[in-house]
């Protein structure tokens, strides 16, 4: 019993010592095992699972969300967005300049015809939840919702977005999403007021997520100067990116239009693309919100 327990000892105290002298690189590479050894393995994961690839024809299997001619292959239904980029003429597609439509309206006439000179992204995203354009009325309390989702503590800041800093800001945004979940207190209720309270949540809190992560990026990895704004109310989203992107907050009024249509034309692509699949076939599962988003 002392004999193993002295051994038991030793190994703890060892692995402790390695634990102070390990960096962040030796913690996630293979440092005492042979990397042949891994290497056997990679080629049994490969020859493993191997499928005779004429049975997808055999079967007709769709891989993907692609058939074996690259076409795309039906998934579901949607009145949420659409993306047209043919039309059928005598039977024939016919590629043809695209259109991206919102809930049935033209992208293009919801930009021509916005109602607020700086909000389209806003009125877009009411459009896309809602299935309607908003009146006057309704998207100024939208914009109140948003502006009141929109901070973030200064907790959170530093303990996700500045710490562990990745080069990747998919992967920062990805990490700092996952980490909300911590601090919602019903995280896991998928009732419809609590998952539109989230979305929006979400829809406001990205863009400061988005430009944190770029801004603790340019400090920690390329020493450049930490600059943390908090969004200045009254500003469209649009406006708020960039006044915490610049160091000196200045942007011109062109500059805020050009960034508002792109964020419109982002907001949605089509409901069949893999990102859309991909969140249905998770929450189907009846998942988080903030995992379902990341998936």
């Amino acid at each position: 019993m002392s004999s193993a327990s002295g051994i038991y000892q030793a190994g703890t105290k060892d692995c402790a010592e390695k634990r102070i002298t390990m960096n962040n690189q030796e913690m996630m590479e293979l440092t005492t095992v042979d990397k042949s050894e891994f290497e056997e393995l990679v080629k049994e994961c490969t020859r493993s699972g191997s499928i005779d690839q004429n049975l997808y024809i055999e079967y007709d299997v769709k891989r993907g969300l692609r058939d074996s001619n690259g076409n795309g292959v039906l998934t579901g239904l949607t009145e949420i967005s659409d993306v047209c980029g043919n039309e059928n003429v005598h039977g024939r597609k016919i590629p043809v300049d695209g259109q991206l439509y919102f809930q049935g309206y033209n992208v293009q006439d919801i930009i021509k015809g916005s109602t607020r000179d700086r909000f389209r992204f806003e009125e877009a995203t009411y459009l896309l939840l809602f299935g309607n354009l908003p009146t006057e009325k309704q998207l100024d309390s939208f914009l109140r919702i948003l502006a009141d989702l929109q901070e973030l503590s200064g907790a959170f800041i530093r303990d996700v977005i500045m710490k562990a800093t990745s080069t990747n800001l998919m992967n920062s945004l990805m990490k700092s999403i996952l980490s909300l979940y911590s601090y919602d207190e019903n995280p896991d209720d998928i009732s419809i007021p609590n998952v539109l309270r989230q979305s929006l949540q979400l829809i406001a809190k990205m863009p400061l997520l988005t430009v944190y992560a770029y801004q603790s990026y340019r400090h920690f990895k390329l020493d450049g100067t930490l600059m943390i704004k908090n969004p200045r109310k009254g500003y469209s989203t649009a406006e708020n990116i960039l006044y915490m992107l610049r160091d000196d907050g200045q942007f011109t009024e062109l500059e805020a239009k050009v960034l508002d249509i792109c964020l419109v034309l982002h907001a949605e692509h089509g409901g069949g693309n893999n990102s859309t699949f991909t969140n249905h076939v998770v929450t189907s599962s009846g998942t988080d919100t903030y995992a379902a988003v990341v998936e």
